[in-house]
């Protein structure tokens, strides 16, 4: 991967804390919903309700996709990131400590207000790894993608 893309894609996963990621259900149908996450390098990690649909649909089938943007008031500046990801939930007790540390960091605002930091036995955390990332900047063109395999 091309040094510029890959900090342009870093940028983006840094900037951004909210997330929409597609599951798929067991009809077949992709189920798309909006969740807060944090990131280590190209490492995702968030968190849902142990029984949620989304942590069923995982459980049932690691393949996500997943896109992270923001809206701009101009269409030419659009910028975002999509990507076909594997999804595993987190087991390791010390990678479910540092997945939880970078998720509070991320959302600072939670601790000010006094709500308490989730216990893994109380949510489950899932681990994202990419394997393709497509990078969207209509500031090189309409619909301008570059495609990056991971």
């Amino acid at each position: 991967m091309d040094d510029t893309l890959r900090r342009k894609i870093q940028t983006l996963l840094d900037q951004h804390r909210t997330m929409r990621i597609a599951t798929l259900r067991a009809d077949g149908w992709p189920q798309v919903t909006t969740v807060g996450y944090a990131n280590e390098g190209f490492t995702i990690y968030f968190l849902c309700g142990p029984d949620s649909q989304k942590a069923q649909n995982i459980s049932r089938d690691e393949r996500v996709s997943l896109a992270i943007d923001d809206d701009p008031a101009q269409v030419m500046e659009i910028t975002g990131l999509s990507m076909a990801a594997r999804a595993v939930a987190v087991t390791d007790p010390a990678e479910a400590e540092k997945a939880i540390a970078l998720l509070m960091a991320r959302y600072p605002e939670q601790k000010a207000i006094g709500l308490p930091m989730p216990k893994p036995s109380e949510v489950r955390l899932i681990r994202l790894t990419p394997t393709v990332i497509s990078l969207l900047d209509y500031s090189r063109g309409f619909g301008h993608t570059d495609l990056v395999t991971c």
